[in-house]
């Protein structure tokens, strides 16, 4: 199938949505993406990156920019409360042997370089739009904006997020979030001397981190049980950040716990999963990123799976002979990875909520990074 012939919308401008922009008006497709925020913002502290996510971010041509604003390192390390390290876990170099097996970066710094991309890949881009009423035949889809426009397309992309309207229109019966009985804290901080990668510490049920996102910054995550969503007034967080801290004992973890104030942009969110069954499409509408696998960022992969994504998808279409085909095939590709991602975080998150074994931890990691370093 020529991909030159094809009018393809995506709905939802974050991370999966831009990729796939990308990487469709590479093949030649003509690519309309609308996003509802006006602004096009994102928000957030820091997100750390696999070895996977900067293969995919060099084939999408970004993969420079990343390493000039964000951090790339080698390895994750794991310490007690004490300081004590008990396990460095490798992180194969798999975007090349001169990229680093992982890094971190500011999520709206990301975002930006995603967006920059998207314009110059000539994706036509409506901020402050999106669809009204979608409505399929044989043939194609005619979709209607809050805009008043009315534009017919071969195919839909639906990547508007964790709550997408997109999969409550075409999906009635589809899966809600879920409540993991887990949050997570994340704040920015001066780096640290001693602080040049991914660095975490294994509490009893809470495990803060730490990942450098630039060559002056780092972002610090915490995450900790939380039986009940609990909404936590802003004014307090830096003391309830700080608190969480109080039981480890390593000078380092303690030289970055005072450093936390009002102006360590922190951010507090309950975690949410969510793993739609297949199938991932319906006639010409088909689903990607957090719209259908949505995980915790136990092995700080979300991004990585929902950018892989559109990899996918743009592959399977300039190959297959038609849509239906190509997003069988697509689906057949991505299903057994994200399973896997999204259910292995959530049983890490369970183990740390638990005070659970701390070898199984090590493992479901190490076996985690093993198999996000295979071919996608």
């Amino acid at each position: 199938m020529s991909l030159s012939s094809q009018r393809i919308l995506v709905i939802g401008g974050g991370f999966s949505g831009m990729s796939a922009a990308i990487e469709l008006r590479k093949h030649g497709a003509q690519v309309d993406l609308v996003e509802i925020d006006p602004g096009w913002r994102s928000y957030g502290a820091g997100i750390s990156l696999g070895g996977a996510t900067l293969r995919a971010f060099r084939r999408l041509g970004i993969l420079d920019a990343f390493l000039e604003h964000g951090n790339a390192a080698d390895d994750v390390h794991l310490h007690l409360p004490s300081g004590h390290r008990v396990a460095t876990l490798p992180t194969p170099r798999i975007a090349g042997a001169d990229v680093p097996g992982g890094g971190a970066i500011m999520r709206p710094v990301l975002a930006r370089i995603l967006a920059e991309a998207t314009r110059a890949a000539g994706a036509d881009v409506r901020l402050g739009c999106t669809f009204t009423v979608i409505e399929q035949d044989a043939d194609g889809v005619q979709v209607t904006f809050t805009d008043g426009q009315r534009r017919r397309y071969d195919l839909v992309v639906g990547a508007d997020g964790l709550y997408s309207k997109v999969r409550e229109t075409v999906f009635e019966h589809a899966p809600r979030p879920r409540y993991s009985g887990q949050a997570v804290w994340r704040a920015v901080l001066p780096r640290v001397p001693g602080i040049d990668t991914a660095t975490m510490w294994m509490g009893p049920q809470i495990k803060p981190g730490v990942n450098p996102v630039s060559r002056t910054e780092m972002y610090l995550f915490v995450t900790e049980p939380s039986p009940t969503r609990e909404h936590v007034d802003p004014a307090t967080f830096a003391d309830r950040l700080r608190g969480l801290l109080d039981g480890f004992t390593d000078p380092v973890l303690q030289a970055i716990r005072s450093q936390i104030g009002p102006g360590s942009q922190i951010v507090y969110r309950p975690l949410e999963a969510m793993l739609m069954p297949r199938p991932w499409s319906r006639g010409r509408v088909v689903l990607i990123g957090d719209t259908v696998h949505a995980t915790t960022p136990h092995l700080a992969s979300g991004a990585c799976i929902g950018i892989e994504d559109a990899l996918v998808l743009a592959d399977e279409l300039a190959k297959a002979a038609d849509v239906p085909g190509a997003l069988a095939a697509f689906e057949n590709r991505r299903w057994e990875r994200c399973r896997m991602v999204v259910e292995n975080s959530a049983r890490l998150g369970e183990i740390e909520t638990e005070g659970g074994d701390k070898e199984e931890h090590s493992r479901i990691m190490r076996e985690s990074l093993m198999a996000l370093a295979q071919p996608v």
